[in-house]
């Protein structure tokens, strides 16, 4: 806008001097250095009306500079102004965030994992180096390197449940899983290789688990061609709405009703509703279809399939 009317008054200007008998290139000039106000003699005589134009000429060049100023210096500041507030209150929000989970990337797997668990209620700090990609991102998101522990820091690292490495390249990758378990011992983290040979460099590197997005996407359709009802089973249990039924893992606390109990004795099924499909063992292995005399002890983890309702009455008799 400002830009615009300095444009129409240095033309109105031209053709007032135009007018006045002055050559195009002098009437030119003379416009700008009386707008510009930068002092120099006039190129050619002034009458008296010349010099009424000319005066008009410098306190309207004059009032639009300052006024063009005005404008620009207040786009400025109010974008810098707004950037900061938005990355106050962005981290701001992700300070009071807990138990929530990190997701370094935000490409098509990130994008993918982020839907995933918002859809399951749980909270998502994005963290990429692209602004524009940054930009999109729905809910909280944090613009930097996710190789710099600074930046991890922003995104709650301390406070957070799961870091997700599903970066552009396996080395990045390699990066990010190094930091995040130099910052949180404790801390679960996920990987994505895109080559297979890396995977157990990031093993090593510290990440709990691997997950080639090539190999599982074969998987499927391998089991979509051999089984595809029970795939499509397992889908809408894990991912899908539309079945009232839910499968879950519950971790058994120390001194809960379950600890040290039997599943026939904590009458899992008729307290709950709930079904345990397996246990699992602090070491990682896996006791599918476990028999009614199994001791259950606190560590383990239940596999277990229920409506909502029936998964909250487990996890509450595992406390």
């Amino acid at each position: 806008m400002g830009v615009a009317a300095l444009a129409v008054l240095t033309l109105v200007g031209t053709l007032g001097y135009l007018v006045l008998g002055f050559s195009p290139l002098n009437a030119l000039y003379q416009t700008v250095t009386t707008i510009a106000t930068v002092g120099f003699s006039e190129v050619e005589p002034l009458s008296a009306a010349g010099k009424v134009f000319t005066m008009v000429l410098i306190v309207l060049g004059v009032g639009t500079v300052f006024w063009t100023l005005g404008v620009l210096v207040e786009a400025l500041v109010e974008g810098e102004l707004l950037e900061v507030f938005g990355r106050r209150r962005m981290e701001q929000r992700i300070a009071q965030l807990t138990d929530h989970v990190v997701v370094c990337g935000w490409g098509r797997v990130g994008r993918e994992v982020a839907a995933h668990v918002s859809a399951k209620g749980k909270a998502v700090v994005v963290v990429d180096v692209d602004a524009e990609r940054v930009a999109t991102a729905s809910g909280q998101a944090v613009l930097g390197d996710a190789t710099d522990d600074a930046v991890l820091r922003r995104a709650g690292i301390e406070r957070a449940s799961v870091l997700v490495a599903a970066l552009a390249t396996d080395a990045a990758n390699l990066y990010v899983t190094l930091s995040g378990r130099a910052l949180r011992p404790d801390l679960f983290i996920l990987a994505r290789a895109r080559d297979e040979s890396s995977a157990p460099k990031l093993l090593r590197a510290g990440a709990d688990r691997v997950v080639n997005p090539q190999r599982i996407g074969a998987q499927r359709m391998a089991a979509f061609a051999l089984q595809p009802s029970v795939v499509e089973f397992l889908d809408v249990v894990m991912h899908d709405g539309t079945l009232e039924f839910r499968l879950e893992e519950v971790t058994v606390a120390p001194g809960s009703v379950l600890d040290g109990a039997t599943l026939r004795n904590s009458h899992v099924r008729d307290r709950t509703g709930a079904l345990v499909l397996a246990v699992r063992a602090p070491s990682g292995e896996f006791l599918t279809n476990p028999d009614p005399q199994t001791v259950i002890c606190a560590g383990q983890l239940l596999i277990a399939i229920g409506t909502v309702s029936q998964l909250e009455a487990l996890e509450a008799l595992a406390r």
